[in-house]
């Protein structure tokens, strides 16, 4: 593959530091894509990655790149912002990564799969968690305990994040076990904690629950956790994020890039939406 030029927007997320470490200071030589453009943010920070990338070209606005660059990467915190960003680049039939979530609302999140579908252009999102290691094993281990009757994700999300709430960090949970149990959730159901939601729903004959815990700000917060339960047998296990945990991510990115395909079916980039907003509406602040 040609070295594909991108642009990175949304650069106040951790992510796009990772990202541009990866892509413009590592520089696998299996990895030919380099991010070459930013969209500005806080002066500061802008300054920061393009001294760390080595990028040149800062724009005020991602319209400002469209035609100009081989892909986006949206890395904005909050997914509300996600379609104004991506949508005209897949209509334009550039490919885009949506970083997590893909959106903020399931009507949002079809806007963008149908962009792409539009400009004939491939898209992926997905959390970082979807991709590392402790995943894979989970997944991997889910063949040795026989037939699938329930999966549980947990992990620290907050309903009141400033960044439509709970989908700035639920997306992890619900995508794991999208990855997990791919499908349609039907008959979802939310319920309250002291601490946190609860929401459960079925792929088939799958029970699967997902755990969000509010971090009590302390004690610091509950770790992500996968457990499946089969007809014999019982996997459960942290998941851990190393150092490197965004890279494999990219690497889903750079073979999109590749190869022309998209990594997640689009039923798969929309079902956690379809969850979280759910999820969203039970965890709202009660009437007074």
């Amino acid at each position: 593959m040609e070295t594909k030029n991108v642009a990175v927007v949304g650069i106040e997320n951790s992510h796009a530091e990772e990202i541009i470490r990866y892509l413009n200071v590592e520089q696998p030589d299996d990895v030919p894509v380099r991010v070459v453009a930013l969209v500005a943010g806080e002066d500061e920070r802008t300054r920061e990655l393009a001294g760390l990338g080595g990028i040149d070209r800062i724009a005020a606005d991602s319209l400002d790149l469209l035609g100009s660059v081989d892909a986006l990467i949206v890395t904005s915190r909050d997914g509300a912002l996600h379609r104004a960003h991506a949508v005209p680049f897949l209509e334009a039939g550039t490919p885009v990564w949506v970083d997590k979530p893909l959106a903020a609302s399931v009507s949002d999140a079809r806007e963008i799969v149908a962009a792409a579908d539009r400009g004939g252009t491939t898209l992926t999102s997905s959390s970082a968690l979807r991709w590392v290691a402790d995943t894979e094993a989970v997944a991997e281990d889910l063949a040795t305990i026989g037939e699938l009757q329930a999966v549980t994700v947990t992990g620290p999300a907050d309903a009141a994040s400033p960044y439509s709430g709970i989908f700035f960090y639920g997306i992890h949970i619900a995508d794991v076990a999208q990855r997990l149990v791919p499908g349609e959730p039907e008959d979802v159901v939310v319920e309250r904690l002291l601490g946190g939601l609860v929401a459960r729903y079925r792929v088939g004959g799958v029970l699967v629950t997902l755990e969000f815990i509010r971090p009590d700000g302390e004690e610091g917060q509950v770790p992500f956790r996968a457990t499946a339960v089969g007809a014999h047998g019982v996997v459960s296990r942290d998941i851990v994020l190393g150092h490197d945990y965004v890279q494999p991510g990219v690497d889903a990115f750079v073979r999109m890039l590749a190869t022309g395909e998209r990594p997640i079916a689009d039923a798969q980039l929309l079902a956690p939406i379809a969850v979280l907003e759910q999820v969203a509406r039970a965890g709202a602040p009660l009437p007074t």
